[in-house]
């Protein structure tokens, strides 16, 4: 299980789910990406999009107005 780190701060949308959905197309079942974000419709955005496609999915707040949104892949 490898894990990697997205930094999406200051990228509004679509910018994040676009960055999200290329990285998670090169990683492997079981790899887990950690997508930092700053803006408030990607953190609907990301989450929505992951759990759809069947991820698991997982958010976190760091900072007053900033997440990481830990997504694991499943298939």
């Amino acid at each position: 299980m490898a894990e990697q780190t997205l930094d999406c701060l200051g990228e509004a949308c679509p910018v994040p789910l676009i960055k999200t959905q290329k990285a998670m197309e090169k990683m492997a079942v079981g790899d887990v990406l950690i997508v930092n974000i700053d803006h408030s419709c990607a953190m609907k955005n990301v989450p929505d999009w992951a759990r759809s496609v069947g991820h698991n999915v997982e958010i976190e707040e760091v900072a007053e107005g900033e997440w990481n949104i830990i997504i694991e892949k499943t298939k």
